[in-house]
């Protein structure tokens, strides 16, 4: 092992908080009813576009939105989308980081791997800007030498593309490098790359046993990854 590359949202911070509020407040501005918490840990963790989108359809399938007929301005997910985006950079910008923790063991394991002098980068769909906020809100920021979003390349994780494209700004090969993540598009990411795969028991995973997940190792903490 000669780096590590982690992933954020569900691995080094729990940011469901952070997403409900956000969204929630997107949806009361496009008149639809507000999303649930089981909902947003399912569609997390490919990318805010994903998330929005997948959510606007949910909310217009529920009953009272399609029963609201000629009531209702046309609706659809892809007529809603741009104001929607729009409204959630707004408001994820205004708390992000507010509604959100940092997990047990990880500033311990940081300064571990840092400590060993592996260096580190954070790769994470979420978008750049709310990505490096969310790290330095959370005193994090410091232990990273890159950090990369969902924008920063061409595609997003599970291509394996935002993973070799780390490991060449980090300077090593896909082989020496441990991704560390917390769902099944870091460990399909990091197969597809050639990159050791260790993956947290929390966060989330779409609501799917983390454990079936392409892995190398799975660990409680991120404490516990040079143990």
């Amino acid at each position: 092992m000669r780096a590590v590359i982690i992933d954020l949202d569900g691995t080094l911070v729990d940011t469901l908080g952070d997403f409900e509020v956000a969204l929630n407040r997107t949806m009361a501005d496009l008149g639809l009813p507000g999303v649930d918490r089981a909902a947003v840990e399912r569609t997390v963790g490919k990318g805010s576009e994903h998330l929005i989108r997948s959510l606007l359809a949910e909310q217009l399938r529920r009953p009272e939105v399609i029963g609201c007929g000629e009531a209702c301005p046309a609706m659809s997910v892809d007529a809603l989308y741009e104001r929607a985006w729009r409204q959630y950079q707004h408001h994820y910008l205004s708390i992000n980081g507010q509604f959100a923790d940092v997990y047990p063991g990880v500033e311990a394991g940081l300064r571990a791997l840092q400590a060993a002098g592996l260096p580190l980068a954070c790769l994470t769909n979420k978008p750049l800007a709310f990505a490096q906020d969310l790290l330095k809100a959370k005193g994090l920021d410091g232990f990273f030498s890159y950090v990369f979003g969902g924008d920063s390349f061409e595609r997003k994780k599970p291509d394996p593309l935002p993973l070799l494209k780390t490991c060449e700004a980090l300077g090593t090969l896909p082989s020496q490098t441990v991704m560390v993540g917390d769902s099944q598009n870091d460990a399909l990411a990091a197969r597809a790359a050639g990159c050791p795969v260790v993956l947290v028991t929390y966060g989330y995973n779409h609501g799917q046993p983390i454990a079936q997940a392409p892995h190398d190792r799975l660990i409680d903490s991120l404490a516990d990854l040079l143990n």
